[in-house]
């Protein structure tokens, strides 16, 4: 006698009426208008007044702020390169960047970040989490917290997505959710611009998945009814993200954008990567980081960076000016961002070494108050003279821009965890 394959149940028997009525999405209050394509969801109007979205540039190994946005031409740390005037009288930024200093008027530069730890490893968990290490506590990057904070309920694009496709320093900046779980971790491209196992397997009707997946569902909260299983919960709610990601594939094929535009961005694979990221956006990611590697120039750092600046200006200009084109740069804030900055010292290799005591940051678009410089180095710049700031003070003016408290609390069983550390004040100067 063959042996029965269930324990016997009622709550493991299927209710074949019910499955072939078509009531199962009825029943279990379940919508599958969230599984369409991104682009149907909501007009770009619509979201430029309903989202705000962050569009992280990272900076990854250290970008020298002196080669950007606090050059100190004539004196002996400034290297070769000029100051130049912006679209902001009395804004000078470095010659390397024509192209973003016709931005200033919408951006802030904040050239007084003091972050201490001079190491990629630390100094990248530092800036992506904003908020020092500790023993106890796993702290989620920024960038988990926006997509938690900014997702829109039953949303069929992920929440957050991470371009890394570059070896150096990728796991120093991986999109970690820390405490959040894995609901919230960011979807990394590392290989591919196109997310892995989004297709059907092969024979598999579309038809024949949909059946499946109602199925599926249906079981999974069957059980959850009685059980309250937080696991069925993360479990069916990634499997609606991936449902939702099939039906949007098209959104990461860089071959529907018309050719005149993927030239615009440029043939690098840093301005691919911009202009995929900005059609995430316009699709609804929450979230999304662009990572640009390796600015680690130990030696040879003025020719390296006359490459990597020039690269960083067409991209970044062009990058602001689609967006603002789709009236997404208003409710966008656009980051560039580094582990750290370099020495103000000029090494016996022509380079510059990690220095985190006195560098640079930009912040764009949503929320910021543009034509505004925040804080001011020496005249060599080795140290910061007015408003010193941390990666705490950067991470809870993030957060307000985008209209996220940062003094808001999470919490750990009972125990409550405040978005950025007790005490901390965003830049008020820079915030709209």
């Amino acid at each position: 006698m063959a042996q029965k394959q269930y324990c016997g149940s009622p709550e493991h028997t299927l209710d074949r009426r019910l499955f072939l009525q078509g009531g199962l999405t009825s029943a279990l209050g379940i919508s599958l208008a969230g599984l369409a394509s991104p682009f149907h969801a909501l007009a770009a109007g619509d979201l430029k007044k309903k989202k705000k979205q962050v569009l992280l540039l990272w900076l990854a190994g250290g970008a020298s702020q002196l080669e950007t946005f606090d050059p100190k031409p004539g004196r002996p740390t400034g290297g070769p390169f000029k100051a130049i005037p912006t679209a902001v009288p009395g804004i000078h930024i470095c010659e390397l960047m024509p192209k973003i200093a016709k931005w200033t008027n919408k951006m802030a530069i904040i050239r007084s970040l003091d972050t201490r730890i001079g190491d990629h490893g630390g100094a990248s968990r530092l800036m992506l989490t904003g908020r020092p290490r500790e023993a106890e506590i796993v702290y989620p990057n920024f960038g988990a917290v926006i997509a938690k904070e900014l997702a829109e309920r039953d949303s069929s694009v992920p929440e957050y997505v991470s371009m890394y496709l570059a070896t150096e320093g990728r796991r120093n900046a991986s999109p970690l959710p820390g405490f959040l779980g894995g609901r919230y971790a960011g979807m990394s491209l590392e290989n591919s611009l196109r997310p892995a196992n989004i297709d059907l397997p092969k024979g598999l009707s579309e038809v024949d998945h949909t059946e499946r997946e109602h199925l599926r569902r249906y079981l999974s909260e069957r059980f959850d009814r009685e059980r309250n299983a937080s696991k069925v919960k993360g479990y069916n709610s990634t499997y609606q993200r991936v449902r939702g990601l099939m039906k949007s594939d098209t959104l990461f094929d860089l071959e529907k954008e018309p050719q005149a535009v993927r030239d615009r961005y440029g043939k690098t694979d840093f301005g691919q990567h911009a202009l995929l990221a900005r059609r995430l956006i316009e699709a609804g990611v929450p979230m999304v980081k662009v990572a640009r590697a390796w600015w680690d120039t130990h030696s040879d750092n003025f020719e390296s960076h006359r490459e990597l600046v020039t690269e960083l200006d067409h991209v970044m200009s062009t990058l602001l000016e689609d967006l603002e084109q789709r009236g997404l740069l208003e409710s966008t804030l656009v980051i560039t961002l580094s582990e750290f900055g370099r020495t103000p010292k000029i090494n016996a290799n022509v380079g510059r070494d990690h220095f985190a005591r006195a560098w640079s940051c930009s912040l764009t678009g949503c929320g910021i108050k543009g034509g505004t410089v925040f804080g001011k180095t020496d005249a060599d710049g080795n140290t910061v003279t007015h408003d010193k700031v941390g990666a705490e003070e950067i991470t809870a003016t993030i957060y307000n821009a985008v209209g996220i408290r940062h003094d808001k609390n999470y919490y750990i069983g009972s125990r409550p965890v405040p978005l950025t550390p007790e005490h901390t004040e965003p830049i008020k100067q820079v915030l709209l």
